[in-house]
C-alpha cells in the first residue's frame, strides 16, 4: 500500500561546469578590468595617506 515508486534518484553533486574558452576580446577586457582595479587601489592608498581635506583655520568662539 505504499506509494513509493522505484527509479533513479537525483544526484546530490552537480556536474562540473566546463571552462569556457576565452577569445582575444575577452582576454583584453579582463586585462583592462584588472588594470583599472589596480589604479583604483593605488588612488585609495594615496587618498588615505593624506590628512583631513578641510585644512582651514581653527575656528574661535565669539566670546570674550
Amino acid at each position: 500500500m505504499s506509494s513509493h515508486k522505484g527509479g533513479k534518484k537525483k544526484c546530490l553533486k552537480q556536474p562540473k561546469k566546463q571552462a569556457k574558452e576565452m577569445d582575444k576580446e575577452d582576454k583584453a577586457f579582463k586585462l583592462k578590468q584588472r588594470e583599472e582595479e589596480k589604479k583604483l587601489e593605488a588612488l585609495k592608498v594615496k587618498a588615505s595617506g593624506k590628512g583631513p581635506l578641510a585644512t582651514g583655520k581653527i575656528k574661535k568662539s565669539g566670546k570674550k
